[in-house]
């Protein structure tokens, strides 16, 4: 019997040691998906810290699932968007893939990005299963990018400070403030308000570019006013001139393009040494 767990201990030990070789065999390959169109051909490449969006985008590419969509809203300086199995098919499926917005992967151009609904009807910022975008954006001066920090800054303060207010622990200080909203008392409103705000400023945080988030935008450009409100999942690493040519088409209503620019997708799986020489992609755990 004895000799029986220790024969099972190490099969065991030898089978978790191959696990975690195979593992470590998969991590150093990588995946770049080829989407290809009538203006030119885009090499894009996806983000390992968005495992949901990776896999989700590779089966559908994989499958042949969005070979024949069409990029159908497109508005220059500012993005491509394609994917519609959804309107492919004729569904109305409203499956969505949970938000993985990752601190550094941001809206440069050449950005690739899940579409989703609005945050009235989707508050958790889930992206839509199949449509996705790619940023072409514009590039930006120093003044117009500190005016951005300054706009995102103050919505972020009113967005937290109605966050702030609806706390169980505050509704003392809310019903206080209606009570005196009704009264027409201005100054007692304002005093509750500065208390509301000393939290709000307390908890807020750093809020601005970093200092490549304002080299980008400044120089190749992109659309900084998505930053963190849609999940970024990869990038193009070779053809960013056919999102320009894609985005100067005659468009009609809805943005869509007056003649209909399909998309066929293939991947190909490389070692990621091979990657970064062929494309200067480099791995790290942000764009940062």
């Amino acid at each position: 019997m004895r000799k029986y767990f220790s024969a099972l201990t190490i099969l065991m030990v030898i089978l978790s040691s191959c696990s975690k070789e195979n593992k470590a065999k998969e991590s150093k390959k990588d995946f770049i998906v080829t989407i290809q169109t009538t203006y030119g051909d885009m090499k894009v490449i996806l983000y390992d810290e968005t495992p949901l969006h990776k896999e989700n985008f590779l089966e559908l590419a994989r499958s042949g699932q969005y070979d024949s969509t069409i990029w159908h809203r497109v508005i220059e300086n500012f993005m491509i968007q394609g994917g519609g199995i959804d309107m492919k098919n004729g569904t109305n499926d409203d499956k969505k893939i949970d938000a993985e917005i990752v601190k550094g992967f941001y809206h440069h151009k050449g950005a690739l990005a899940a579409a989703r609904q609005g945050d009235q009807v989707n508050p958790k910022k889930k992206s839509s299963w199949c449509q996705f975008y790619i940023v072409q954006g514009e590039v930006y001066d120093s003044a117009q990018l500190k005016s951005m920090e300054t706009q995102m800054t103050d919505r972020k303060k009113g967005q937290l400070f109605g966050e702030v207010i609806r706390r169980p622990e505050n509704a003392d200080i809310l019903s206080a403030g209606q009570e005196f909203q009704r009264e027409g008392n201005r100054q007692k409103v304002d005093s509750l308000t500065q208390i509301v705000m000393g939290i709000v400023e307390r908890e807020l945080g750093p809020i601005g570019f970093s200092e490549e988030q304002f080299k980008a935008y400044s120089t190749v450009g992109g659309s900084p006013h998505l930053d963190n409100e849609y999940t970024v999942f990869g990038k193009v690493i070779e053809g960013l001139d056919v999102i320009d040519r894609i985005a100067a088409v005659d468009k009609g209503r809805g943005d869509k393009p007056k003649i209909d620019i399909y998309i066929k997708m293939s991947v190909e799986e490389l070692p990621k040494k091979k990657i970064t020489k062929m494309y200067g992609y480099e791995y790290s755990k942000s764009e940062k």
